[in-house]
């Protein structure tokens, strides 16, 4: 009889321990998307600012900054998934490499200050998404990974805890790091 209560006892507490364990991993990757998202705002407000200053300098290079405008709207939209954000991030992305390309054709805009804060700021913000969202995938793989190990997989379909998505670069940024140029 001691034996069958030890045994009941070390299975809720194996429960107990691996529910609160799931529960903190959610909260870890809800807590990181959090951060991705603050770091997009944080873009999002940068933009506009950025995109008036080159207005000034490349009036005929409208299409560009339309681009860039629309790229940030889409971005902004709410998503319905995971993949639909991580593209419209990642379309800003190249948006905002045209209108640092596009400074190069403009020695005047490059030497502008509110334009060289500005593109600071950016890349500075581009910088923190990037590490949040290793954060966050890093988050990610922990919760998937438990909830699909044995035997914490019956305590996470039991509770119903979902695997998340990764947050995961587009085809066009991918190809971007393979051929990164900067020039000053």
């Amino acid at each position: 009889m001691i034996i069958l209560i030890v045994i009941v006892v070390v299975l809720v507490a194996y429960v107990g321990m691996t529910y609160n364990g799931f529960v903190t991993l959610k909260n870890r990757v809800k807590e990181a998307w959090s951060d991705i998202e603050v770091q997009m705002k944080r873009r999002y407000d940068l933009i506009p600012n950025l995109v008036e200053t080159v207005k000034g300098y490349a009036a005929h290079e409208s299409g560009t900054l339309e681009k860039v405008i629309q790229a940030r709207n889409i971005a902004m939209a709410p998503h319905a998934d995971m993949k639909e954000v991580a593209k419209s991030e990642n379309m800003l992305t190249g948006a905002l490499k045209s209108i640092f390309a596009l400074s190069e054709n403009y020695p005047d805009l490059k030497a502008n200050q509110n334009f060289m804060e500005l593109q600071r700021e950016l890349r500075d913000t581009e910088d923190k998404i990037q590490a949040a969202r290793r954060f966050y995938n890093a988050n990610v793989l922990a919760l998937n990974t438990k909830a699909e190990m044995f035997p914490s997989n019956i305590i996470a379909n039991a509770f119903n805890f979902q695997k998340a998505e990764f947050f995961e670069l587009g085809e066009e940024e991918q190809e971007a790091k393979k051929a990164v140029k900067v020039q000053f």
